[in-house]
């Protein structure tokens, strides 16, 4: 890249960090005073009229300063070649509030109200998808002479429990039997195969637990094929009224579509689909970038979390494209990367 297309980079890193702090349209005098460019104001005036021409940048109004256009901020994102770590403090207090959680549930919803605090935007984070968890354990539990309890934990540290109603009374050794067949037959699968293996499992099954098991493996399957990864958390909406003005009018199919999750999630799946591979780890789609006409105005921070080499969802922040870009990937990065080393230890 030439020294000119290196500096007019900096003119539009410049103009993004300026409007994205003050909110204002910035001008070429501000630049210079605010900013060691190393170049006299008519300069940066030259640069900024081949930014704007270029659509880089756009003047909202006569004799007014500029502001970035989505192209802008696609650029300046692309250009980060480093995101500035979270101070030792900041780590330290992350890890310690998501360490305290009891369970998946509280982890995730952690997880959310730190993204949403760090960041100012709306957080969301996606329940482990389906397919990419596995059985830690199933108990089997007799709650009374007809009536089972089937506790089912995943490696996500996600616990389900079903009733089963036998209608007739099993016998303790039979139960003991059963217990072993179901239990040997899901442990360490991963669901769709533990699924699979279900079915077979009931050929093993004598006959005088056989009809127990079918009732057993019914409700398991049931389970099994539920879709937790349809499911997300939200925290921090009210952030975005904060921010009204930067939607023009669009806030409101925003915080419908928040409401209804289904565009969300399509979001959170096309980061992971493209591997997450920018800054930090972290997606970041801009306005028109997200492919939905809902999400007009907004840019969408996100990236994958789980143990090392197993993505188990997804999670970031929604906010306006005026966003402090460095700031949120630097921090949807650490929390991700938190959550995933504490259920990888659970």
């Amino acid at each position: 890249m030439s020294s000119t297309a290196d500096r007019r980079t900096d003119v539009l890193r410049a103009i993004v960090s300026d409007y994205i702090a003050s909110h204002e349209p910035v001008g070429s005098k501000s630049l210079v005073e605010r900013h060691a460019l190393g170049v006299s104001s008519a300069t940066i005036r030259n640069d900024m009229a081949v930014l704007e021409a270029e659509g880089y940048i756009v003047q909202p109004h006569t004799s007014s300063g500029r502001i970035p256009t989505e192209k802008g901020y696609r650029h300046f994102v692309d250009s980060i070649e480093q995101i500035t770590p979270l101070s030792t403090a900041q780590r330290r207090a992350i890890r310690a509030f998501l360490e305290g959680a009891v369970d998946l549930d509280d982890v995730l919803r952690r997880a959310v109200r730190l993204l949403a605090q760090l960041t100012q935007q709306v957080a969301v984070v996606q329940y482990p998808v389906l397919g990419r968890s596995t059985v830690r354990h199933l108990e089997v539990v007799s709650l009374a002479p007809a009536r089972l309890l089937l506790v089912l934990i995943t490696d996500t540290g996600r616990v389900d429990q079903r009733i089963v109603e036998l209608g007739e009374p099993l016998a303790e050794d039979h139960l003991h039997e059963l217990r072993a067949l179901l239990s040997e037959t899901v442990a360490d699968k991963r669901l769709p195969d533990a699924s699979a293996a279900l079915t077979s499992a009931l050929e093993r099954a004598r006959p005088e637990y056989r009809t127990a098991a079918e009732q057993c493996v019914t409700v398991l399957l049931e389970t099994l094929v539920e879709h937790p990864d349809d499911r997300i958390v939200l925290g921090g909406t009210a952030n975005l009224t904060r921010s009204a003005a930067d939607f023009d009018g669009s806030l409101r199919t925003v915080l419908e579509a928040l409401e209804e999750q289904v565009v969300i999630l399509r979001l959170l799946s096309a980061a992971q689909a493209v591997g997450a591979g920018g800054p930090g780890g972290v997606t970041v789609q801009i306005g028109e970038e997200t492919q939905a006409a809902e999400m007009r105005g907004a840019s969408v921070v996100s990236s994958v979390y789980g143990p090392a080499g197993h993505m188990l969802g997804g999670m970031g922040v929604l906010g306006p494209t005026r966003m402090d870009y460095p700031g949120t990937i630097a921090s949807v990065a650490a929390v991700a990367h938190y959550v995933g080393e504490i259920l990888a230890g659970r």
